[in-house]
């Protein structure tokens, strides 16, 4: 006769345990269900119910229901009554699907309790846990995994597509967005998509620490986990613990729960799945109408029909994907995308894929239908013929470049008045949605002075060390892109410039940033390397202080970020213009260096900068940065007005020295 564990085992289990060598209490102990066709001895409570086709359902898509479902045996989690919680893992398939696309009630909880019945438990809000009465004690002695879809202010969800943690109550310890990280990218998931989902949850006994991991099934295990909690279970589960399931359904929405594979193992992860024998879920909606209903017009018709929708599609699609291919690009070939393949790539330039626009084009993401790799597409407008062939050649040639801080470049296309510059995607976009667009979000000091290094060293290679000289000319936040590691990578080289070593560039319009430009750029029309300094030390001023170099909203004192560094550091006090974000979390001789660097890249005068050389040099702390003296700097190009205290500063180019030794002596 079977006996119900429930009441004749957990009383004498430790005791036995407690009798038995260490070793054997510490065995492997696990079990693996690819399916739930052979019906197996769980405990089933409430409405759960094994399906013919081995789906596990919780709940059945009826209103206000519980559903449990616990292994029969309990668990040895711990050697003896005053150990440590050993390691276990478990991990399950499951799938929620509702009876209204947009609503769900409620979710699937995993579950380890002192017993394989969970008495008193409320459905709804409660998801077959807890009641009014014991929700939060400390002596239920439960921890659980919950997949929440409604979200409850009393037990302060985050939203009502989450993932949570909870010990002893409803209030989740950890809780965070369902969904998975690949490739260095959060991608959400939907709870109530009816998809079939898979759930890893693992407890390291020696490090305290659970991880909670989730991603579509058949997908693998993702390194990084969506969820971590760093708690020592001890005081928490008892000796010998049950697992299982819980689940509950709403009063209003109705939601069927299911499960279709589980596996458990104490001291080791558990078993993967055969996913050959995973059920098949049950069938959404109305079952489909035959095909042989379908066909009622005569074929004839359907075949002449068939036939000009045919003929007027090629001649449709020939033409708008019609390109001009001139004789001078065949030697570009290598380099030149054809537009079909990046109008598929991008979805056809739809809204869905805008990463972001400015004053020089739309940029999308894609994949490349042929290769799979993933790309982002930069579509600039080029109605000129003039000067386009020269255009092309520099854009091809700065595709040659390789450096590890660099967008790389990859190609371009030209249809009709459009230019297309296809670059290597970057997973985190840029910078400055980092320091503007993320309130929940903070770039720390560490990770802001590597981009900050990253972007030197990437100019750098562009000033001195390609075969050609190459003139960024809009060097700024929102073009330092950011990989999935977050190695900060110059990108956007549409408005680039080359020139060969020891010939001067030539003047050409004035392009670039409000903010960003220098001063003898405006007056003459020419980028330099020295401009491209400028830029930097505007960007060096923005990554520190968190601002945009130009605020035309802010007060006069603050709308030039450049003049309000400066004062600050006129009165000796250039820290207190770090961006408030940081609070005190950042090494203060690193975010002196860099406003102070800033503040002479910033120089007005384009000699008395110095070079990206230098800048790397002091960035790395290879040579220490001289103080700085009263420098003529203003981002809007103009010199400083006399300020009391200093020493007039005179610029002579007769003079052999440099200028810019001239103003690194004493001062603050």
């Amino acid at each position: 006769m079977f006996l119900n564990p429930l009441f004749s085992l957990p009383p004498l289990l430790p005791l036995l345990l407690s009798l038995l060598p260490s070793t054997a209490a510490q065995d492997h102990l696990s079990f693996t269900f690819n399916n739930f066709k052979a019906s197996p001895n769980l405990t089933l409570d409430g409405i759960a119910k094994f399906t013919p086709s081995g789906v596990l359902a919780l709940t059945n898509g009826t209103r206000h229901e519980i559903g449990h479902a616990f292994f029969p045996t309990p668990f040895p989690f711990k050697p003896s009554p005053n150990a440590s919680v050993s390691s276990f893992s478990t991990s399950f398939i499951f799938s929620i699907i509702s009876d209204n696309p947009q609503y769900s009630a409620h979710g699937i909880v995993f579950v380890v309790a002192p017993a394989p019945r969970l008495p008193g438990a409320l459905s709804g809000d409660y998801l077959g846990l807890f009641n009014e009465t014991n929700n939060g004690n400390s002596t239920n002695h439960v921890v659980a995994v919950e997949l929440d879809t409604v979200p409850k202010s009393e037990f302060q969800d985050i939203n009502d597509n989450h993932v949570g943690i909870d010990i002893n109550g409803l209030v989740s310890v950890a809780s965070k967005a369902a969904g998975y990280y690949s490739n260095g990218r959060f991608q959400n998931l939907s709870l109530i998509s009816g998809k079939a989902m898979q759930v890893w949850v693992e407890y390291d006994g020696g490090k305290k620490e659970m991880n909670v991991t989730m991603a579509p099934v058949h997908l693998p295990k993702p390194s990084t986990p969506l969820l971590t909690l760093s708690k020592d279970l001890s005081p928490i589960l008892d000796q010998t613990m049950y697992v299982g399931f819980s689940s509950s359904s709403g009063y209003i929405t109705s939601s069927s729960h299911y499960l279709l594979a589980w596996s458990f193992k104490i001291n080791g992860l558990a078993d993967g799945f055969d996913f050959s024998q995973l059920p098949k879920l049950p069938r959404i909606g109305p079952k489909k109408v035959s095909r042989l209903l379908t066909i009622g017009l005569p074929l004839s018709l359907v075949l002449v029909f068939g036939v000009l929708s045919g003929v007027g599609y090629y001649v449709r699609r020939k033409r708008k994907f019609a390109e001009v291919l001139e004789d001078w690009e065949l030697d570009y070939g290598p380099h030149r995308f054809k537009y079909k393949d990046l109008y598929i790539a991008t979805k056809g330039f739809g809204e869905k894929g805008l990463l972001g626009s400015g004053g020089f084009g739309r940029v999308y993401s894609g994949i490349l239908p042929t290769s799979g790799i993933e790309i982002a597409v930069k579509r600039v407008s080029h109605e000129s013929r003039q000067g386009m062939r020269e255009f092309v050649a520099e854009i091809v040639s700065v595709g040659r470049m390789r450096h590890r801080n660099l967008v790389k470049l990859l190609g371009y296309c030209r249809r009709k008045g459009e230019l297309f510059l296809v670059y290597d995607y970057m997973p985190n976009g840029s910078l400055d949605r980092f320091l503007y667009d993320q309130p929940s979000f903070t770039l720390s000091w560490q990770e802001r002075f590597r981009v900050i290094k990253g972007v030197a060293s990437g100019l750098l290679y562009l000033h001195e060390e390609w075969e050609q000289v190459v003139v960024h000319r809009d060097v700024k936040g929102s073009n330092v892109l950011l990989d999935g590691e977050m190695n900060a990578r110059l990108g956007d080289f549409g408005l680039a410039r080359l020139h060969h070593r020891g010939t001067d560039p030539q003047a050409t319009c004035v392009v670039g940033t409000l903010g960003y430009l220098a001063p003898e750029h405006i007056r003459t029309g020419k980028a330099t390397t020295s401009t491209d300094v400028y830029a930097f030390g505007a960007f060096l001023l923005e990554v520190a202080c968190g601002r945009r170099p130009i605020e035309p909203r802010a007060a006069a004192e603050n709308l030039v970020l450049v003049d309000c560094v400066f004062s600050f550091w006129h009165k000796g006090e250039i820290l207190q213009t770090v961006d408030p974000k940081l609070g005190s979390q950042y090494v203060a001789e690193e975010v002196e260096l860099v406003l102070k660097l800033g503040l002479w890249c910033s120089h007005s005068e384009p000699v008395a900068r110095p070079s990206m050389r230098q800048v790397v040099q002091y960035l790395e702390g290879d040579i220490p940065l001289p103080e700085l003296k009263l420098m003529g700097n203003s981002a809007t190009g103009l010199m400083f007005a006399y300020r009391e205290g200093f020493d007039d500063f005179a610029l002579s180019y007769s003079q052999s020295s440099s200028v810019a030794e001239s103003i690194l002596s004493g001062g603050r």
